[in-house]
């Protein structure tokens, strides 16, 4: 089954020809199956066509290869980076954290990317639980990074003056290269890098493993009729490092920049005629409000990370028509489920249909399976997910349901849930109700203690610009909508919702 799903992808990229295979198979046979692999494939088919701009620089798919290659020799031998030693890729997204994830792949060591955004806490934290042999870091982490426990070998991904993974090749003279075979390398995703202790999610290259998500991708977002993308996510977040992957396999153009910053991203978008963008719903929200005449080329809105807000997606279609689509995944089961614009048309608030590959069970408190319709936890299995944990089922701590006719639904997750007066409340039924208000701009629930009731909602909303509205008028706009056990006993109006670095509400500043 796995080598049928391998021609049909390679017969959808158009890599069935002799010549295409001979490619194929010659990468592997020189490097093992890493990562370094696709970027082989990717160098012979595509060699002088731009594979990435970032805020510093323009390099092809052959600068790229051999860029990355003379940089897997310098680790080896000035850092004594192989198999089996771990190195930290504290980076934003940029063309030296690119080259970097391609070298310490080829060179059979263990990528861990690593969360910008992490406090010295969690940092230190990580260091205890990982003793990384190198890491490559951005300049403006050094103080970070110096306050920390960790001790051992550091480089800065770009400067001026000082070693940088930007210069080392001049700066380090060295003979002849290194070519070894290896196919030991795992990319490492840490997850709850900013909200708690991180875990390990581990993912092995291989050709199987991952052959359905990226024919699901290939064929729901239609990514082989485009050209460019822009990768607006960070590449440390699994999303940013899969799409990544994907466009470097199929010779696309990628814009990087290190932040996202609306302005900036919608003239990257006009200026390089963008097809294609990985985002947050905020992000596309900004780039909205900022200007939408500069985002006139994209054909495919790609966003994860975040639930869709209702009118996002009216928006979107409205102002740029059917190009927007829903990915859902978690770091430790990969991609799962897909809705696109067709699907969001169905529903506005749908997560879309299960890809090929994806065994999903939505099971109750008890772990039993319930009937369509019915809100329990999402429950995956796939050949993707992640291999360090024993239980093949993984527990997405995603509410939802999944409907009649196949559709999926979030309903939060499993610890935002309360008990009002013995019947189960969910946070994101009320925001899915007030963001239709004319005058609200967005909005966010959490529960809160209550002695009659044990528990109820607490809602926080944000005006929209020059409108103001009191307590009782949402009260008394939203009673008709709901149930009478999801009435909120409060409403807090608030300059701006906060949202995490990912895009999502923080609700624990809420709290």
């Amino acid at each position: 089954m796995g080598f049928i799903k391998l021609l049909e992808v390679l017969y959808k990229i158009k890599m069935l020809s002799p010549q295409s295979l001979l490619r194929l198979f010659t990468a592997i046979y020189q490097y093992g199956i890493n990562v370094m692999t696709l970027i082989k494939v990717a160098e012979r088919t595509y060699g002088e066509r731009t594979a990435l701009i970032d805020d510093r620089e323009t390099i092809t798919y052959s600068e790229l290869m051999s860029e990355s290659e003379r940089l897997t020799t310098i680790f080896h031998i000035k850092y004594g980076i192989g198999s089996g030693q771990k190195v930290g890729l504290l980076c934003r997204n940029h063309v030296s954290l690119v080259k970097s994830i391609f070298a310490s792949s080829l060179a059979g060591s263990d990528i861990y990317l690593l969360n910008t955004e992490m406090s010295l806490g969690q940092l230190n934290q990580l260091l205890d639980a990982h003793p990384f042999d190198l890491i490559v870091y951005d300049e403006d982490l050094s103080a970070l990074l110096k306050q920390s426990s960790y001790t051992r070998e550091r480089i800065m991904s770009y400067h001026d003056h000082s070693p940088a993974i930007n210069n080392l090749h001049r700066m380090f003279q060295y003979e002849g290269g290194m070519r070894k075979r290896t196919s030991s390398s795992t990319l490492m995703l840490l997850t709850g890098g900013t909200t708690g202790k991180a875990k390990k999610v581990a993912h092995k290259p291989s050709l199987f493993n991952y052959l359905y998500p990226f024919s699901a991708l290939l064929t729901k977002l239609n990514l082989l009729k485009h050209r460019s993308a822009y990768i607006a996510t960070p590449i440390y977040h699994g999303y940013g490092i899969a799409i990544l992957l994907l466009c470097m396999a199929l010779g696309k153009k990628v814009v990087l920049t290190a932040s996202f910053n609306a302005a900036k991203a919608c003239n990257l978008i006009r200026e390089h005629e963008v097809e294609i963008v990985t985002v947050v719903p905020l992000m596309v929200h900004k780039m909205l409000a900022h200007n939408v005449a500069d985002l006139k080329s994209l054909a495919c809105i790609a966003s994860g990370g975040a639930e869709l807000s209702p009118k996002l997606v009216a928006d979107v279609s409205s102002s740029l028509g059917d190009v927007l689509f829903n990915l859902y995944g978690t770091s430790e089961a990969g991609l799962n489920i897909v809705a696109t614009p067709q699907h969001l048309t169905y529903s506005s608030i749908t997560i879309g249909k299960v890809i090929s590959g994806v065994r999903l069970k939505v099971l109750d408190a008890k772990r039993n399976k319930v009937a369509d319709g019915t809100i329990g936890q999402l429950c995956v299995r796939n050949r993707w997910s992640m291999r360090n944990r024993k239980d093949i089922w993984i527990e997405t701590g995603d509410l939802g349901y999944r409907d009649e006719q196949g559709y999926y639904f979030l309903r939060g997750r499993v610890d935002d849930m309360i008990v009002s007066a013995g019947e189960n409340v969910y946070p994101i039924e009320i925001e899915q109700v007030l963001i239709h208000h004319p005058l609200i701009e967005d909005v966010a629930a959490v529960g809160v203690t209550d002695e009659r009731f044990g528990q109820r909602l607490k809602v926080y909303v944000q005006m929209a610009p020059n409108n103001k509205i009191t307590e009782a008028d949402i009260m008394e706009w939203l009673r008709p909508r709901i149930a009478r056990y999801q009435v909120p006993k409060e409403i807090v109006f608030v300059e701006q919702v906060p949202y995490t670095h990912l895009g999502k509400r923080n609700k624990k500043v809420l709290k």
